[in-house]
């Protein structure tokens, strides 16, 4: 089957453009939603800023591809206060974004980048720190910045402060971006949910898997013989070049003859294919009067024409499956025998309205699966490496509940403090969506913020904790263990923990034993009320491992979390010897159908 047509020139590649104008940051940009105009949010982390790091301005700039625009200042001079944007002749986020690295100036008017540059006279910029704000695939998107009108020389502290900061913001930031991607998501949803509805009957056929493979050969069999002799449904992929394809006959006789066809028509179509013309053009093709020849003609292995003589053609039409947005996924063609009708325009609008509510249902999944895709991303990527640490083992994992698409917000870390303590924490944030991820993000950036560098008790950092959260007015609501391990002395280390309203921590001792930490409860993060949290020891020694872990290893709906945190107890009793990752894959593997997100960390001592 062949088309008079030719196919498009190759374009000649262009240069890649500058950082500014990346389309793709421009695109995370505009997802954002964000303009020149306040937004309490970031709002309040520029107030963060300027009160921490005491600076007289501080500012959330996002730069474009020709001006940097402020969701979040204090203490610009007007009218810039009032206009909340400026040029990029008066921006130095301009080039965080373009080294994507921070930038630390303690005297602009020194440095030649920068000294000329129209916000020293006009902002009073003299002094001027800058992380840059990222969305979740690491484009810089502008900067967290502190500002003072004379020279400074920022301490190593100040930007620790701001960098965490920025990773806050970062989060925010991507969560609004998934937010917009969402509900872009349940629009396209609902629009394409009104259309499919023309044709139930097929709905009710797709609907019922996700696979690619089952969909085609189910639509297939939708149009034969009701509407054709015989079909081919072909999809491509990236390169445009056939990937997946499905024929089908209305005698179950030549299904060996129709299966081959298929299997040639990935790598047998010639340029003036019909098939190919459909999928480079995008407009039906009707066929009144076909033969073999026309498939020959079409092809490049002879084999397909005689096959096309076994199967039956005399007329045929080939019709686009469109995506909701339009591109071409692939291919319908519909192909009658000498004792069928020849197809006419009726057929050709039938099989339009099949190709496109095809395209729809196929979008969807394919949509389904990048959901999938990006949530999983969006989960791992806030999940940290674990430090090595002398005489210490560290294992974690995580595991998202079976048979859910959304991400959760099961989280733990783990880092080195400067006196060489071990803090660990874990945590549930509530919820199981791009927004408990995102607030997962924010609430495992904040706890490491505000442990790090300090030597106070794990009570009085989760008490810190509990007033940032209030301070940033952050929709927390969250359970979490914060552990503190210190050196050993004499092979034992001191272990000091406090829980707020988490499950409670195992010890598995050396020998088998297992000690439960439990004790007082005391409530979730994120409550209104101030809260005076307290903290607890116990011991590590040679062999003995900790155990953190969300309530998904031991919540079910048949039964009680205590009658799980016993059964886990048994579980772990005599494990001892066994190697860490064993271990944890094997408390894993005891719920395959878990009904909530699992993580895990544990820490053996050596």
């Amino acid at each position: 089957m062949t088309d008079g047509s030719t196919p498009t020139a190759a374009r000649r590649p262009t240069a890649p453009p500058s950082a500014l104008g990346d389309p793709a940051r421009l695109r995370a940009l505009a997802d954002t939603g964000l303009d020149a105009a306040p937004d309490e949010a970031f709002d309040r982390f520029a107030r963060l800023v300027s009160d921490l790091l005491d600076v007289p301005v501080a500012l959330v700039s996002l730069v474009s591809a020709d001006r940097q625009f402020f969701p979040g200042a204090v203490g610009l001079p007007e009218p810039w206060a009032a206009r909340r944007q400026t040029p990029l002749s008066h921006s130095f986020c301009q080039h965080v974004v373009d080294v994507e690295v921070p930038m630390v100036l303690p005297d602009a008017r020194l440095y030649p980048r920068v000294r000329g540059n129209l916000a020293i006279e006009d902002l009073g910029v003299v002094a001027y720190a800058g992380m840059p704000l990222t969305d979740l695939s690491g484009r810089v998107l502008g900067s967290l910045c502190a500002i003072d009108s004379k020279p400074r020389a920022w301490t190593a502290g100040q930007l620790r402060t701001l960098a965490d900061l920025a990773a806050a913001c970062s989060s925010e930031l991507r969560l609004r971006i998934a937010l917009d991607g969402a509900q872009e998501a349940r629009l396209r949803a609902v629009h394409a949910h009104e259309r499919l509805e023309l044709l139930a009957g097929l709905s009710e056929t797709l609907a019922g898997t996700l696979d690619v493979g089952t969909a085609l050969r189910r639509l297939a069999d939708t149009m034969v013989p009701l509407l054709a002799d015989w079909c081919v449904v072909t999809l491509v992929g990236p390169a445009g070049q056939p990937r997946d394809v499905v024929a089908v006959h209305r005698d179950p006789a030549r299904a060996a003859d129709a299966g081959r066809f298929a299997e040639l028509t990935t790598t047998g179509l010639s340029p003036e294919s019909m098939t190919r013309a459909v999928l480079r053009t995008g407009q039906p093709r009707l066929g009144v009067a076909a033969s073999p020849a026309d498939v020959r003609r079409g092809t490049t292995d002879p084999e397909m024409a005689a096959i096309a003589d076994r199967l039956g053609i005399a007329s045929y039409l080939s019709v686009p499956v469109r995506a909701a947005g339009g591109t071409v996924l692939g291919a319908i063609t519909l192909v009658n025998g000498a004792q069928r009708q020849q197809f006419d325009d009726r057929d050709v609008r039938t099989a339009v309205d099949i190709g496109r509510r095809a395209g729809q249902a196929i979008g969807n999944s394919s949509m389904y699966g990048e959901q999938r895709h990006v949530a999983e991303v969006l989960q791992h990527s806030m999940l940290p490496q674990l430090p090595a640490v002398p005489e210490l083992e560290l294992t974690a994992r995580y595991q998202p509940a079976a048979d859910r698409v959304e991400v959760g917000g099961d989280w733990y870390d783990a880092f080195v403090q400067p006196d060489g303590d071990v803090i660990a924490a874990i945590g549930d944030v509530a919820g199981h969506d791009i927004e408990a991820a995102a607030t997962m993000g924010q609430l495992r950036n904040l706890v490491r913020g505000n442990a790090f560098g300090r030597p106070d008790a794990v009570g009085e950092l989760m008490t810190h904790l509990d007033g940032a959260i209030r301070g940033l007015r952050l929709p927390i609501a969250a359970t979490a263990t914060l552990v503190r391990i210190c050196p050993a002395q004499g092979g034992v280390r001191e272990v000091t923990w406090c829980n707020a309203g988490h499950p409670p921590a195992l010890l598995v001792r050396a020998g088998g034993m297992v000690q439960v930490l439990d004790g007082a409860p005391e409530p979730l993060l994120g409550l209104v009320r101030p809260v005076r949290r307290t903290s607890r020891t116990t011991s590590l020694a040679r062999g003995d491992t900790l155990l953190l872990y969300t309530d998904g290893l031991i919540e079910r709906r048949d039964r009680s979390i205590d009658d799980g945190l016993r059964e886990l107890v048994d579980q772990l009793t005599g494990t001892d010897t066994l190697p860490l990752d064993e271990l944890c894959d094997l408390l894993l593997r005891a719920g395959d159908q878990r009904e909530d997100d699992t993580a895990l960390l544990a820490v053996r001592s050596h």
